[in-house]
């Protein structure tokens, strides 16, 4: 019997400690079998000693903010040491952690494992199409207990479908047909850079100086249709970030930028790399995908505010330990404003659609009626809490509001700055001042508090920026923070007809949206997706997952919707339905008084227009 099988209870696993790994680990992925969408892996493993050696699957992900390892897709592990089986246990209550008996007189060890990517949506999102791949390491890995994660180097190789390009922020250093070695790089690094391959693929430089490549991976050669006036804006998105952030915490950066029915939606940030999956009309339908190019400049701003610059309590030494988010609202809240203003800074929208796109975030949290019990702060928690999820009733629990609410409270900021200083300071001042790498193409994290973040406001504007943040951040309020809306020249209004980012989103995501009117959002079908907490479809009973059947005795149909709305308004305005909840159906009145209200932002009459000052390219 080994000494596994006689422990009484679970062995510890090991705190990880700022000291070398004795040894690489060597690590290769078969990525070849991609009908039965399965990564096969193989690594040696030094071991430090005999006895007891704790093997880690990752668990806490920077970028997901949360323990979103798929854990659930681990199989068919087997350890080797000296050609003999070596027996292992997983430990009880950790799941992502084995414990391995190792003997005297082995020096390293072989483990073998598959990973079951998803072959269907419902079992998480699916990384591996017929034309493509997405290759997260971090779960294709085990890596030693007891090391920070910075100290244990990896030799990673991987093999890939006959034909097949890949792109990664490491740099390949050889390959043998089809399978590429890439430079050693410690685990955190590893990890923070994952790959795209496929079968159609097109690399195109986004600056002068050859450091910055847009990797696109298409699910058939025609998707990749590109033109220079549709490269231009994002090489703007890289100019326009440059001169708002200051020197690049980077020395090379790969945008993984795939266009894929197959794949499912991504967008995460990395240090030197982004992974984004997109509509495959992209490109081919330039002006009718619009609303969708904010997913590059937000994960590439991430270089800056996110990886080079993080919160002090998101940051952990190694892949087991817990990440804590409570300056989220500076890292995904202030990014998500400066992702609406480098859309339009760089061409990738026009102002009008920035603004749009402001619009309809203002709109949302100023008819979500969550923040009445839950402060934003809270919602940092949600990664952890919701992971994402679906949620019956979204306007009242809320979800990751910090994204954006967030980005409105920068808004104000930004706005009080420019009004603080009589406009010759803002919060493009702050960006350079604050994520600016200390020396350009050095790749570090250097982690901040919020008494930092507060230190760098009073040096520009001073101002009681603790009582502001306190109260933006940690309060309970009735009304939107539309402030700084207001100190940018604009109003919030409601009109009849929708913007065109409004169109634009609405189509793209194959719904109506009558939140303002209705209050509930209906997919095409006429399922409800959405219904507003207190609203009007609220007071009449509805709830997410009913299904219309019928619109004023009508079949259901999006224009029969739209009609109905449009023609229900008045003191006595109403809207008919016939609806069915599980195996029940009914029918049922909803209360429609203005007809369709969508949100709009409106100039104040002799007011300074910052907002579009704000949104003007930086020359």
């Amino acid at each position: 019997m080994t000494e596994l099988d006689t422990a009484d209870g679970d062995y510890p696993v090991p705190a990880p400690e700022d000291v070398p790994f004795p040894g690489r680990i060597a690590l290769h992925v078969d990525a070849t079998d991609i009908t039965r969408r399965i990564f096969r892996v193989r690594e040696v493993v030094p071991v430090p000693a005999p006895g007891i050696l704790t093997l880690l699957f990752p668990e806490w992900l920077p970028g997901y903010h949360a323990p979103q390892a798929p854990i659930e897709l681990f199989a068919g592990l087997t350890v080797t040491g000296g050609g003999a089986p070596l027996s292992w246990k997983r430990h009880a209550v950790q799941v992502h952690a084995f414990h391995v008996d190792v003997p005297d007189d082995v020096a390293e060890v072989e483990v073998r494992f598959q990973f079951l990517s998803p072959t269907d949506s419902a079992q998480g999102r699916v990384l591996v199409g017929s034309e493509m791949l997405s290759l997260q390491w971090n779960t294709v890995l085990l890596y030693p207990a007891g090391y920070y994660a910075r100290q244990i180097p990896f030799d990673a190789s991987l093999t890939l479908p006959e034909g097949w390009k890949q792109a990664c922020a490491l740099a390949a250093v050889d390959s043998d047909g089809s399978t590429i070695r890439y430079e050693t790089a410690p685990l955190d690094v590893l990890v923070d850079s994952p790959v795209f391959a496929g079968r159609h693929f097109e690399r195109v430089p986004l600056d002068d100086a050859g450091q910055v490549h847009l990797n696109i991976f298409a699910d058939s050669a025609d998707q990749i249709a590109l033109t220079p006036d549709k490269v231009a804006p994002h090489r703007a998105v890289v100019e326009q970030a440059e001169k708002l952030f200051g020197a690049r915490p980077f020395d090379r950066y790969e945008v993984l930028f795939a266009l894929s029915e197959e794949i499912g939606s991504i967008g995460v940030e990395h240090h030197r790399s982004c992974e984004a999956v997109t509509l495959p009309t992209y490109f081919t339908d330039w002006e009718g995908s619009f609303s969708r190019r904010d997913t590059i400049p937000h994960e590439f701003i991430h270089a800056w505010n996110g990886k080079h610059r993080r919160g002090e309590d998101s940051w952990t030494p190694s892949f087991d330990r817990p990440i804590r988010n409570s300056l989220m609202w500076v890292y995904e809240g202030q990014t998500q404003y400066w992702d609406r203003v480098l859309c339009a800074r760089s061409g990738l929208w026009t102002p009008n659609w920035a603004m749009q796109a402001i619009a309809l975030t203002a709109a949302t949290h100023e008819a979500r009626a969550g923040s009445r019990w839950r402060p934003m702060s809270d919602t940092t928690r949600d990664p952890i809490i919701a992971a994402r999820a679906t949620l019956p009733w979204a306007s009242w629990q809320r979800s990751e509001d910090y994204y954006s609410e967030g980005s409105l409270v920068w808004l104000d900021v930004d706005t009080r700055i420019r009004e603080l200083t009589d406009d010759r300071r803002s919060l493009d001042d702050f960006a350079r001042a604050f994520f600016a790498a200390e020396e350009a193409g050095t790749c570090t994290t250097r982690t901040y508090t919020f008494d930092e973040v507060v230190a760098a406001l009073q040096d520009l504007a001073p101002f009681d920026w603790v009582r502001f943040f306190r109260d933006k951040i940690e309060g309970k309020h009735d009304d939107a923070p539309l402030q700084g809306l207001e100190r940018g020249g604009y109003r919030l209004v409601y009109r009849d007809a929708p913007s065109d980012y409004w169109r634009n989103a609405e189509t793209l995501a194959g719904n109506v949206n009558l939140t303002f009117s209705l209050g509930l959002t209906v997919d095409t079908q006429g399922k409800l997706e959405e219904v507003l907490w207190e609203g009007p479809a609220y007071d009449a009973a509805l709830t997410t997952g009913t299904t219309i059947l019928e619109v004023e005795g009508e079949p259901f149909s999006p224009d029969a919707m739209q009609s109905a709305v449009a023609t229900a308004n008045g003191p006595d305005g109403r809207v008919r339905l016939k609806v069915r909840a599980g195996r029940q159906e009914r029918a049922v009145e909803i209360a429609c008084t203005t007809g369709h209200r969508y949100p709009h932002l409106e100039p104040i009459a002799g007011a300074r227009p910052r907002l579009l000052e704000i949104l003007a390219p930086r020359r």
